[in-house]
């Protein structure tokens, strides 16, 4: 699960760098949404991780 969340967290970060200067407008939004979604998604991985006892990286 960690992985994919890395996976979609640089996509959105992708997506973000093309929206934020205006190449498209709509993706701007959505990368935003994404970026969120995803970093929320690594946090909650990373602290699942630490409970059970394993790594984080």
């Amino acid at each position: 699960m960690l992985g994919w969340a890395l996976i979609f967290f640089l996509l959105a970060i992708i997506a973000g760098y093309f929206g934020f200067f205006g190449l498209a407008g709509m993706a701007a939004g959505i990368a935003k949404i994404l970026f969120l979604i995803f970093l929320v998604l690594l946090v909650v991985s990373f602290i699942a991780r630490a409970f059970q006892g394993r790594s984080v990286l």
